[in-house]
């Protein structure tokens, strides 16, 4: 059998290093390509085709939920892992709006995260078991309330207005976030003026209280024991 193709995507050097080694220990995985931001991710999953896409939520200058989101845009049948550091209903809910195949938090063993790759990989979803189960209770609490699910952010900004939030909320200046993204400053001044209207929240310090409050970037990294 092929092996399956991976591309990690991980901010931390030695996390990336451990992901790999343990992949080429186990066997059966190729690793064929690595990034270090979301932007990375999102172009070498287009360039690269990999099979499946391992990929952590915290990263810089686009965090990994907006880079699910465009890489699904990209390449509609790419599986992707998620990694995240804690399981706030934020993320997860990001996460499964935006089209991914599984979220494993951090803490979980090698054996399980490889497993998970062969499973997305042949077409299943694969879920941290506690994550599995708040799913499956807000999924039975929304049904028996008959409750209409409201817009998300992510159908409300565009992809270039959440690019600018997380820049603005990781205290980047409008010049800085223009380099990065390469437009120019009016344009990033229009965007950041347009996600405001949208969000109805009219500061920096708010944007980044709700930056954080949608799993958009982390505050800290809490471990969580499952």
């Amino acid at each position: 059998m092929n092996p399956i193709t991976v591309l990690l995507a991980e901010d931390h050097t030695i996390v990336r290093e451990g992901l790999r080694k343990m992949l080429e220990l186990e066997g059966g995985f190729e690793i064929i390509g690595e990034a270090q931001d979301g932007r990375q991710a999102v172009a070498q999953a287009q360039k690269l085709q990999p099979d499946v896409v391992l990929m952590d939520i915290a990263m810089p200058l686009l965090n990994g939920l907006e880079a699910l989101r465009q890489i699904i845009h990209v390449r509609p049948t790419a599986k992707v892992l998620m990694l995240s550091a804690h399981s706030d209903d934020a993320y997860v809910k990001n996460a499964v709006e935006s089209g991914t195949s599984g979220f494993l938090l951090k803490q979980t063993s090698s054996h399980d995260v490889c497993r998970a790759i062969r499973e997305i990989h042949a077409g299943k979803t694969c879920f941290t078991a506690a994550v599995a189960k708040r799913l499956n209770h807000h999924r039975l609490k929304s049904r028996s309330r008959g409750e209409l699910h409201s817009k998300k952010d992510a159908d409300i900004l565009s992809s270039r207005e959440m690019e600018v939030l997380q820049l603005i909320a990781e205290g980047k200046a409008n010049k800085e976030s223009a380099e990065v993204l390469h437009i120019s400053v009016k344009t990033v001044e229009k965007h950041r003026q347009s996600l405001m209207d949208k969000l109805n929240i009219h500061d920096t310090a708010g944007l980044t209280r709700h930056a954080i409050a949608t799993g958009i970037i982390e505050s800290s990294v809490q471990v969580t024991i499952v």
